[in-house]
């Protein structure tokens, strides 16, 4: 028979401190929500883009308004989908010793990550790409094409929002990580003296 006092333990050692694992559940859920929505941009790239061929090559027309179009939402789905691509571990990374880890060491890696690596990229990106959306958004920056695209400063936006959305999921891996760290290390079962597992 079990006991409950053991039970109890251990339920609390895996849960680790629950506000934090509300807040990653929370910000996954948002980076969750902002990626499914993103994700339909990747559509209208490829329906824009063969709209794009067919007319150039089957119909004779050129629309240079066209072609700017499936670069734009190309490059909105990449920046503006990032925090759902780190959601789902879709960066490429190379785990030759991270594989290899304690459920905590691959915590530590993640936390320090996080907060040494990634969020200094991200305060350098929120610089540069803000100076970036500001000047163009000043000038009311247009496609060089004559017949391009208008407001060239929404797509340099998309810098900003990648910021937000890969920083947002980046509080959520710390959080997780500083969770699992934080909670209590579960016992070890005793063994007895022929190397058997004690216990009724």
């Amino acid at each position: 028979m079990s006991d409950p006092l053991s039970a109890g333990t251990s339920s609390a050692a895996g849960a680790g401190p629950q506000w934090l694992r509300a807040v990653a559940d929370r910000i996954d859920s948002i980076s969750g929500m902002i990626g499914k929505t993103v994700a339909w941009l990747t559509l209208a790239t490829v329906l824009i883009c063969f709209a794009t061929v067919y007319l150039r090559y089957a119909m004779h027309i050129g629309l240079i308004w066209l072609q700017e179009l499936y670069a734009w939402t190309h490059v909105a789905a990449i920046t503006m989908g990032a925090g759902y691509v780190l959601l789902k571990g879709g960066f490429v990374r190379v785990d030759l010793l991270y594989a290899r880890m304690s459920v905590r060491g691959k915590a530590w890696v993640d936390l320090l990550g996080t907060v040494f690596l990634m969020m200094p990229f991200l305060v350098m990106m929120a610089i540069s790409g803000w100076s970036f959306f500001r000047q163009s958004l000043a000038m009311n920056e247009a496609s060089q094409q004559d017949t391009g695209l208008p407001w060239l400063w929404l797509l340099k936006g998309t810098l900003v929002v990648f910021v937000f959305a890969v920083g947002l999921q980046g509080v959520s891996m710390a959080a997780r990580s500083l969770a699992t760290i934080l909670a209590p290390r579960e016992a070890k079962p005793e063994k007895n003296g022929s190397g058997a597992v004690g216990g009724a």
